[in-house]
C-alpha cells in the first residue's frame, strides 16, 4: 500500500476543481475524488489487517521515508497503525458526505471544494506522518482554509468567528511548535523522526516542560477546556460542510496529537500530568454539558455537545490505562462520525425552513420523515443507546477509567458518568420541539432529503451502526496501537 498515493488523491482533485469550468464538473469531480478516497481508506484497512494477521508486529506498517531537508534531518517519513488507520477512515467518510451536503452551493463553488479537498490533505498526512516536522507542516494546511470557509460561505458573525477561530488556533500551533523545537534541540541526533525519538530516554525535566507545551497545543484543536471557546463560535458560522469538517475531523487532529506525540514521547510527563488532565476533562464534559441544555439554536447545541463529547476523548487518554485509550481512540472516530451526521441534518433543516431555533420549528417529522428520522438516530447516539457507536465508546472509556482503583478516578468517573443523563435532558428536548406538536403552516411546503443528503446520511450512519452493533472490528484495530503506547508509559 503506497500511503502517498491518500495525500496526492486529494490534492489532484483539488487541482482538477481548479481546471474545471461548470458548476456541475466541479462537483462531479469532487465526488469521483472522495469515491477515491473512501475506496483507498477501505483498501488500506483490508491491507493492514491481513499484514497484520500475516504475524507482521511492526509498530508502523507501509513506511516510506525521503530523505526531503537533509542539513535539519527533516524527512517525508510516512507510516500508519491501527489508529492511525481508524482515522483515515474516518477523515474518507466525513470527506465524502461533506461533499454530497454541499452539492446546491452556489456562490463560488469552485473555490468552496478546493478548500474542502485541501482539507482532507491536511488530515490524510498528518494521521500519516512520522516526521514531526511534516506532522506539524500537515496541521497547519489543516488552519487556512477553515478561516476562510467560516469568513467567505459562513453565517451569523461569520468575521468575529473566522478571526477568533484562526488565533486560537494559530495560538495552539506556536504551542506545539515550541513543543517540538524542545525535543529536536535537545535530542543528539538532531532529529523530528517519530519513531526514532521514541527509542531514546528524552530527561525528565525536559519532558516537564514540553509536554504541557505539546498537550495544551494539541488540545486547543480539541476543544481542550478552557481553551475550548472557539470551538461554538467557529461551528455556529461555518457552512454546513465547514462545521462537518470542523468537528469531525479537524477536533480528532487535536486528539491524536496529544495521544501519538505528548503521551507516546513523553509518558513521565504525561504520569505527572495525568490527574490535572483528567480534572481539565472532566470540567469540559460536565460544562460542554450543562451549557448545551440552555442553548436554543441547533448549531449550538451540536457544538457545545462537541466541547462535552471531545472532553471523553481527553479523559481517556488521561486516564493512562490500554482500556481507557482504545475507548479514547474510538470515541474519536465515533463522534467524528455523529457529529458530522448531527451538522449535516441541522444544516437539510436550515436549508429548507431558514431557521436554526427550535422554538420557532414543530411536527417536522410529517413532511421530513427521512432527516428527522436521522435526526433521531444521531441524537440517540449522542446520549449514549445501546447498538449505536456512542454507547460503545463512552463505555469503553468508563471501563478503562475504572480501572484505577484510588478515590479521585473513581469520583472524576462517576461525574463523566453523570454527564450522560444531562445529554438526554437537551437531546430529547431539542428533537421532541423540532419533530413533535403541531407544525406551521409556513412549513407545509417542505420536501424531504435529496438523493445526495440521502446518500450522505446513509454513509455515516453506516459507520456509526458498524461500530454501534460489531464493535470488535474497530477495537481490534486500535488495541495493537494502545497497546505500544502503553508499553512506554509502564517502562515496559
Amino acid at each position: 500500500m503506497n500511503l502517498s498515493i491518500l495525500i496526492l488523491v486529494p490534492l489532484i482533485t483539488a487541482v482538477a476543481v481548479l481546471l474545471t469550468r461548470t458548476r456541475q464538473q466541479v462537483r462531479w469531480v469532487s465526488l469521483i475524488g472522495a469515491a477515491i478516497q473512501i475506496i483507498l481508506s477501505l483498501l488500506l484497512f483490508v491491507y493492514y489487517r491481513n499484514e497484520v494477521a500475516a504475524g507482521n508486529t511492526a509498530q508502523m506498517l507501509f513506511q516510506q521515508n525521503y530523505e526531503w531537508f537533509p542539513a535539519l534531518h527533516i524527512g517525508f517519513h510516512l507510516g500508519v497503525d491501527g489508529i492511525s488507520v481508524a482515522l483515515i477512515m474516518l477523515t474518507a467518510f466525513v470527506v465524502i458526505a461533506g461533499i454530497l451536503v454541499s452539492w446546491n452551493i452556489e456562490k463560488m463553488t469552485k473555490e468552496f471544494y478546493f478548500l474542502l479537498l485541501l482539507l482532507s490533505v491536511g488530515a490524510y498526512g498528518f494521521f500519516m506522518s512520522l516526521d514531526l516536522f511534516m506532522l506539524f507542516f500537515f496541521l497547519e494546511i489543516a488552519v487556512i482554509p477553515k478561516y476562510l470557509l467560516i469568513g467567505i460561505w459562513g453565517s451569523g458573525n461569520k468575521e468575529y468567528s473566522a478571526n477568533k477561530l484562526a488565533l486560537m488556533l494559530m495560538g495552539g500551533s506556536a504551542l506545539v511548535l515550541v513543543g517540538l523545537l524542545g525535543l529536536y534541540f535537545t535530542n543528539p541526533e538532531r532529529t523530528f523522526d517519530l519513531l526514532k525519538l521514541s527509542t531514546t530516554h528524552i530527561p525528565h525535566n525536559i519532558q516537564m516542560i514540553c509536554f504541557p507545551l505539546l498537550f495544551i497545543g494539541f488540545g486547543v484543536f480539541s476543544g481542550l477546556f478552557p481553551f475550548h471557546t472557539w470551538v461554538p463560535d467557529g461551528h455556529s458560522s461555518a457552512p454546513t460542510a465547514g462545521s462537518m469538517f470542523l468537528a469531525g475531523i479537524s477536533m480528532k487532529l487535536g486528539g491524536y496529537g496529544c495521544l501519538r506525540v505528548a503521551v507516546y514521547l513523553l509518558p513521565e510527563g504525561a504520569k505527572e500530568y495525568a490527574n490535572l488532565i483528567i480534572v481539565l476533562s472532566v470540567i469540559g464534559i460536565l460544562y460542554g454539558a450543562f451549557v448545551t441544555m440552555m442553548q436554543k439554536d441547533l448549531k449550538y447545541i451540536n457544538a457545545y455537545s462537541s466541547v462535552s463529547h471531545c472532553g471523553f476523548v481527553l479523559l481517556g487518554i488521561g486516564m493512562l490505562t490500554k482500556t481507557a485509550i482504545t475507548g479514547a481512540v474510538i470515541q474519536m472516530v465515533s463522534h467524528g462520525l455523529m457529529t458530522a451526521l448531527f451538522f449535516a441534518v441541522i444544516g437539510m433543516i436550515y436549508q429548507r425552513t431558514h431557521t436554526r431555533m427550535i422554538d420557532e420549528m414543530g411536527g417536522l417529522l410529517k413532511k421530513l420523515p427521512f432527516i428527522i428520522t436521522v435526526l433521531f438516530i444521531v441524537g440517540f447516539c449522542s446520549l449514549g443507546l445501546p447498538g449505536l457507536s456512542g454507547f460503545v465508546a463512552e463505555m469503553t472509556i468508563f471501563m478503562g477509567s475504572w480501572q484505577h482503583p484510588d478515590m479521585l478516578h473513581r469520583i472524576v468517573t462517576i461525574l463523566a458518568c453523570m454527564s450522560i443523563v444531562v445529554t438526554a435532558v437537551y437531546i430529547l428536548r431539542a428533537i421532541s420541539k423540532v419533530a413533535m406538536g403541531p407544525m406551521k403552516a409556513t412549513y407545509s411546503h417542505l420536501k424531504d432529503a435529496a438523493w445526495n443528503e440521502k446518500l450522505a446520511a446513509v454513509i455515516l450512519l453506516f459507520g456509526i451502526i458498524a461500530i454501534g452493533v460489531a464493535p470488535f472490528w474497530l477495537n481490534d484495530l486500535v488495541r495493537p496501537g494502545a497497546e505500544i503506547i502503553m508499553q512506554k508509559i509502564t517502562g515496559g
